[in-house]
Parts: C-alpha cells; structure tokens; sequence
C-alpha cells in the first residue's frame, strides 16, 4: 500500500504545503478552522509521520512566485531586477523565487496564472494587482488554501490579500497636486492627467489624491478627466497631442502612470512649457530633470518593494511575526537639485 505524504495531506485539506507543514510542527500561525482541515486529512489518509521526513521537510526549499506586468515600462523593468537581484543570495539558504512576466492591465491573465498556481510548490505570491472580479475570486481561493497572497505596487480591498508592499497612492496623486498648485500658483489653468489605466488602484488613488488638493486648495487649476493610455508611450503621446491641440488653457501635465518618453514628445509639439510632473525616476526621467524638459519626480523605491516582499512572505510562509512598519515604502519628491 502506497503510504500517504504531506503532499497528500495538502491535496485533501484544500490548503498549501506550507500550512500543512506548519500544522504538524505546532506553529500557532494557523486559524483553527484551517488547522481541524488539516488534521481531519491527516486522520482521513492514515497520514503517519516519519521522523526523517520531517527533517527533510523543515530543510524543504521554500518557493515564491512574482508575476509582474511585461512590456517596457521602465519601472517595472526596474522592480523585475531588483526582485531578481535580491533573491539571488536567497537560494544558497533554500529559498527560490520565481518572477513570470503577465500582460499589463490584463485581469483575465492575472487571474489564469494565479489559478494555475501548484499551491503545493509555492508558499506564497506576489504580483502587481489588477482589481478586477475575475482576480478577486482567484485571490479569494488561493486565500482559501492558506496561501500568503502579498499585492505589489498596486493593491486589493485589504480582506483580500494578506499584505500590501507598495506606497499610500492617495498621499502620492495629493503630493503630485501640491507641487503642481505651488508651481502654477499665480497660473489660472487646467491641468492634463494622463493614467495607464484606472482599474489599477494605484492609478485611481493618485488621481482622487491630486484631484482633492486641487479642490482643497487650489481651485484656480482644473484636473482634466484622465487620458488612458495603458502605460504605452505611442498612446500616451497620441492622446496627449491631440489633447494639447483641442484645448486652451493647460499650464501643466500629470503623468501618473508610465509612458512617459510618450508624454515628452507630445510636449514637443507645443511651443507653451507647463508644469509637468510625474512618478518613478529612471534613466529617462532623470535626464528631463537636468535639462529641464519636467519639473519634479515622484519616486517609489524598487529595490525597497523588491526586498520588502520577500522578506514579508518568508515571514508568513514561516508562520512568523514581522514588522509592517519596517517594510513600509516611503514617497520621494526629486527636483533637478537633488538626484541622488
């Protein structure tokens, strides 16, 4: 008779390897209705521990998978690296991370991956949410099983996932609104918005942000409805020249989203120089800082929500306490004066 192993255990309690594991070794990182599913299987199978298997099972490798937007946006590139670079010295002490590229802003992609997951041969996720039902629900079932589900740069409702490594987009879209209203400030005028697209909650915060400073305190600038340009630069600059020709009165630019070398060259276009401001510092950005072509760049730290992550799912995938505060991600403002 084949004997049962902790994989089967896992199978039939509907939960991941990890929560079985920690099960067994009587941590007390598991709800007690996961816990009686786990031990209710362990009686169903005949599930008998072996001394040396356990052994081997606390020297297991520990998995995560990373599944963040493809394409170029250069920010992402950037998180890809660090994620990878961190990791690297992870796997001579048993833990292998995983990065898979997904289509940007696409729901049914996201969701088809995280449905696919083996929950038997990760401990946990992380990826860039898109808030759409389909990957409610996908997160709704890998929660189910136990799963450390941790939202990167953009999030979910908080009774969705378990974690969110990324900055307060609120406060982020409210600083963009502050120092473009202090720039413009003698300056009456509206001012063009241009988002990836407003189902990532990080879009959608910023943009509520700055549209709240702006109403608070300063009502002489008007925030145009947001163009969606799906972080593409050809888009971004298509909608944003065409933009530029139909209306009068803009005196500055928001870029919350990528494509931004799009939004540059629609600029280009007009012989007016307003205010622009937008998120992530990289190569691009940094050299329209020193010549002059934008005004001010609010920045998330890649390599801090790349080691963020993963030292938060190690924390859950062991079942042990860890700091929020210590993995925060602060908001950095970068003028041409202060480029590090």
């Amino acid at each position: 008779m084949t004997r049962s192993t902790i994989h089967d255990v896992a199978r039939v309690a509907n939960v991941s390897l990890s929560t079985v594991d920690r099960v067994l070794n009587g941590r007390n990182s598991v709800k007690a209705s996961t816990r009686e599913k786990v031990e209710e299987a362990v009686r169903a199978l005949g599930y008998v521990r072996n001394t040396a298997a356990a052994n081997l099972s606390r020297q297991r490798r520990t998995r995560f998978l990373f599944l963040l937007p493809g394409g170029a946006n250069s920010f992402m590139r950037n998180l890809e690296a660090e994620v990878a670079s961190y990791a690297e010295p992870l796997v001579a002490e048993g833990v292998d991370v995983v990065v898979r590229m997904v289509p940007p802003f696409d729901g049914a992609a996201l969701s088809g991956e995280l449905n696919a997951m083996d929950t038997g041969a990760f401990d946990g996720v992380a990826f860039v949410a898109v808030d759409s039902p389909e990957v409610r629900d996908a997160v709704k079932t890998l929660r189910g099983k136990e799963l450390p589900v941790v939202t990167l740069v953009s999030d979910l409702p908080a009774d969705l996932r378990t974690h969110f490594i990324g900055i307060d987009n609120i406060w982020a879209g409210r600083t963009a609104g502050r120092l473009l209203g202090r720039f413009c400030a003698a300056t009456p005028g509206k001012i063009a918005v241009v988002a990836g697209a407003l189902m990532m909650q990080d879009h959608a915060a910023r943009y509520a942000g700055f549209r709240q400073v702006l109403a608070e305190d300063f009502p002489h600038l008007e925030a145009l409805p947001p163009l969606e340009a799906r972080d593409n630069a050809e888009l971004a600059e298509a909608q944003l020249t065409a933009l530029l020709a139909s209306t009068d009165g803009i005196v500055g630019v928001y870029s919350l989203g990528a494509g931004n070398r799009g939004v540059v060259a629609a600029l280009n276009t007009i012989r007016t120089t307003p205010t622009v401001v937008v998120h992530e510092l990289t190569e691009h950005s940094r050299r329209w800082l020193l010549t002059g072509r934008i005004d001010a760049v609010i920045r998330q730290d890649p390599a801090r929500e790349a080691r963020s992550a993963v030292r938060t799912l190690l924390a859950l995938a062991q079942g042990k306490p860890f700091h929020k505060d210590e993995n925060r991600v602060g908001i950095e403002i970068f003028l041409r004066d202060n480029l590090p």
